[in-house]
Formats: structure tokens, sequence, C-alpha cells
């Protein structure tokens, strides 16, 4: 099956989307999709040409993503917060010629800075219309051809195109949705933003693979959300866990009665959080994991089988295994590396060809992310890789003493870096948001992990905040607090 096949068999008076009150049916969206295919291609879109995608979540956008890959194009999503530079430096890494948008961007000087001088043609979706006569050249295409080139948020460096095929995106959506109770008759909020694979595929494809009705809200907005859920009887949503934590502080059970579905995934699920989810409202999230490179789904929980802390096993199809240093098989138990193979991974990075080689050597894609595996096949993560700690020859896991942090009542949420430190290697530095109207004190946290943890896992530095920082789709943002912690290290000397 081809991308553009999984929303073709619904009937076209069905309701596909509801956006701000206005309804569109899957033969209206498909026959949007097929007007704007023609138009591209009367641009001059040449099969295996680069057409970028600028825009908040809107019917608008799922209809010109799989118009640019109807036309034969590879669809460029942006990130709809980056600005001039960062757009420019895109379009420039991918040799894009058009930008699909809602409203014109302002990047031409950007790009003149980074000496790209080639046209860049920019079309609101208000000027995408089929010319007169136009017919669709119907190009050969296969499951291994390029479909999206997805960027990843570049937390360390510039960021980095992942190469999906219409296999990788199609299989992805199949395989995960397989462990669903997903139905036709669902009403789901999508909420998660478009441009991220995890929106992408588990809020849009599957949705229109099944065919459900999404509702659209354009960026998420908490009371926004929890009208749209009472308006329109939702009952399945994908979201991440800073989602579910509004939910905990400011919805009621009534308000989510009708739910049989509520996903987490782009960061990782507090234990605390899970377990005040489910005290509440009687449910429980479902936890998996993935990573663009894997289109993303890698592991999911099951319905029947939700283990507390867990990211679940393989989904269907996709084979994962956890490796040591030498890529030898780590017994259970014990943690290393999780590797992934399966329909699922990416083709490669744009432009990366050594990068490309180092992160799918052996033929496995390596997602640096450290785990461990239960006698059940279940998988935990412990950390990131690179995000683990060595302070005086021991290992730290900055997510294990985070989720001890986050369980203390006069506190909000933490995030654990390790900084430079001449004596150990590196010293551990904890950032901590309190609960409004808590103490900022650093003894009695400091006496209360002591209590907790060993010794040499508790942080010689306390920096008290009143938020993280964080990416689009939740995740903390370490590098920020690494710099931060070591400009303030190097201001007190």
């Amino acid at each position: 099956m081809l991308l553009n096949e999984i929303f073709q068999k619904h009937p076209d008076e069905k309701t596909a989307f509801i956006f701000k009150d206005e309804f569109m049916t899957y033969g209206d969206f498909r026959k949007k999709v097929k007007d704007w295919a023609m138009f591209l291609q009367a641009q001059g879109v040449k099969q295996g040409d680069r057409v970028g995608l600028f825009s908040k979540n809107s019917p608008d956008f799922v209809a010109a993503y799989f118009a640019v890959v109807k036309a034969g194009g590879i669809v460029v999503p942006f990130n709809f917060q980056l600005i001039a530079p960062e757009i420019a430096y895109i379009v420039k890494d991918t040799g894009m010629k058009i930008l699909l948008t809602k409203n014109r961007l302002d990047v031409n000087q950007a790009l003149l800075d980074l000496g790209w001088e080639q046209e860049l043609k920019q079309f609101t979706f208000d000027e995408l219309a089929a010319p007169e006569g136009a017919e669709l050249v119907e190009y050969e295409m296969n499951e291994m051809s390029p479909a999206a080139i997805i960027y990843t948020s570049g937390t360390t460096g510039r960021p980095k195109g992942a190469m999906l095929s219409q296999g990788n995106i199609v299989h992805n959506t199949q395989d995960f949705m397989s462990l669903t109770p997903m139905k036709e008759d669902d009403v789901a909020l999508c909420v998660l933003p478009m441009y991220h694979c995890f929106g992408w595929i588990c809020s849009v494809c599957c949705n229109l693979y099944i065919g459900a009705t999404l509702v659209v809200q354009e960026t998420y907005q908490f009371g926004d959300a929890m009208s749209l859920i009472k308006k329109y009887r939702v009952n399945t949503m994908c979201g991440v866990p800073t989602m579910y934590q509004l939910f905990v502080k400011g919805a009621e059970p009534e308000n989510l009665a009708n739910f049989t579905l509520f996903v987490s995934g782009g960061a990782a699920l507090p234990l605390v959080l899970y377990d005040a989810f489910a005290k509440k409202f009687g449910r429980h999230v479902m936890e998996g994991y993935g990573l663009s490179e894997a289109s993303p789904v890698v592991t999911f929980n099951r319905i029947n089988k939700n283990k507390q802390g867990s990211i679940g096993a393989s989904i269907p199809n996709v084979e994962v295994k956890i490796v040591d240093e030498n890529f030898n098989e780590v017994p259970v138990g014990a943690v290393g590396e999780l590797c992934v193979k399966g329909p699922n991974v990416m083709l490669g990075y744009w432009n990366r060809p050594k990068e490309t080689a180092w992160t799918m050597r052996n033929g496995w894609l390596h997602t640096e992310d450290l785990c461990y595996k239960d006698e059940d096949g279940w998988i935990f993560i412990v950390d990131r890789l690179k995000d683990m700690i060595i302070s005086s020859g021991e290992n730290v896991y900055p997510r294990e003493v985070e989720e001890v942090l986050a369980a203390h009542p006069d506190i909000r949420e933490a995030a654990v870096v390790g900084i430079p430190d001449k004596l150990r290697g590196q010293a551990i530095c904890a950032y901590i948001v309190p609960e409004d109207g808590c103490a900022r004190d650093k003894r009695m946290i400091r006496k209360y992990l002591l209590s907790k943890v060993a010794a040499y896992k508790v942080p010689k530095e306390f920096i008290f905040c009143d938020h993280l920082p964080r990416n689009n789709t939740g995740k903390v943002l370490k590098q920020v607090l690494r710099e931060q912690a070591l400009n303030n290290l190097i201001n007190r000397k």
C-alpha cells in the first residue's frame, strides 16, 4: 500500500475533519489532495523534488502533505516555531524549490546570508487550485519511494533530515494501529503538532486509515481542548506528558468518561503522573516509544498488559535488541543500547552518508537510548546514552534521580544533568521546579534524596527555576540546562 491509498476507501459523505467548527468530508478531502497535486505539478514539481510545508495544525496541512507526495515530491514539514535562519538552513540543505504556507514567510535575506541564490517559490494554501483542464501525472512509485524528510529536533547541533519512505509511514501506521482499539466511528482529538512524526503517524495517519473523524486543534490549549472534547464527544487522543498533567490538574472524571484510548509519547511519562492519572480517571495512559528515524513507533504497551513505567514491547514486524558497546546482546535486566530493525526504519539521513552509516551500523538503527528488558520482554527506558553521567567512576542515570525528585510533594518537576568537574569527572546538577508556595530548600531536598538513593547519585548542585525548557514535543532540552549550569559555575568562579 502507498501513502495516498490509506484514506481512499471511506465513504465520500463521512466527516474526515472538524476544524474551527467547520466540517470536511472524506470526499472533499480527496478532491482537495488531487487538485493541489495537479497545481504543484503545474508549478514544475517532478518526482523527487523537495517541497516545504510550514503551518500550524489544520486540514489544509494534511491535504498539502498528501498532495506533495501524490505529485511525486518529497514533503519537508517545518516546525512552525522556527525562525528565518533555521528555516533557511533546511531550505538550503534540501535544495527546496517550493514552500507551502498558510502565510508567506520572510526568509529571503536569511537565504542570501547562507549563499542560497536560487528562487524559492512560496504559495499560500488559498492559492492552491487545480489548473483548468489539468491532468495528474501518475509517477511510478513503490514502498521504497521517499515520501518525507523529517528534521530531528536538533537538541545537539544542526538538525538532520530523516528520510522516510512511503512504506515506512504506511507500515508504521498499520502496525501501531493494530495494537489499539481504534475504529471507524472514533472521534479523535488531534492536538499534537502535525509536522512532528509522532503527531503525523499516530494522530493523523492512523485515524485517516481507519476512517475516523479528526477534531483538529491548531495548537494545544487546555481550555479549548476541553470544550472540543465535550462538544464533539471525543473518545481518543495522542498526547505528550504535559498534556496529561493538565488533565490531572484541571479536568474531572466525567469530562473524560467517553474516552477509550489515551496514548503518550514524545517524552518519558513520569511514574507519578501515570499513577495520578489512573487514580483520578480510572484509566491508564498507554505509553510507547519511538523516534523520527523509525517513523516513529518502535514499542507500545498492550491494552490487556500495560506495565507501569514500561514503554512496552516491540510492535508487530519490528525487531528490537539491547546491546553493549561491542554489539553483543545483553541478558535480561542488564542495561544496554536499544537497536531497531524493521520496515519502519528510515532510508537514511538526507545528504549525511557518514551519519547514516554510523546510526545504521550492523544493519540496525542505533537509538542511543539506554534500556533494559524484563523477563516478559517488556522494555524500560533508563536514559539517553549521551545523558548518562559518570561521576567518580559511577554511572548515574538522570531519569532515576528525576523520578525520585518528581515524587516529592513540594516538587512539580525536575531535570538532572552532568557538568564538568575536575575531581569527579562530572558533577550532578539538578534543576528543580517547586510547586507554588513551596520553599526552595536545598538542604531538605538533599536529605530527601539521601533517604531514597545512594549518596553518589545525589546532586552536588541544585538550581531552582520556574519552568524547564522544552521542545515542541515536551522533551526537556538538556543541552540548554547543561550550558546554563556551566555558565553559573563559571560566573561563581
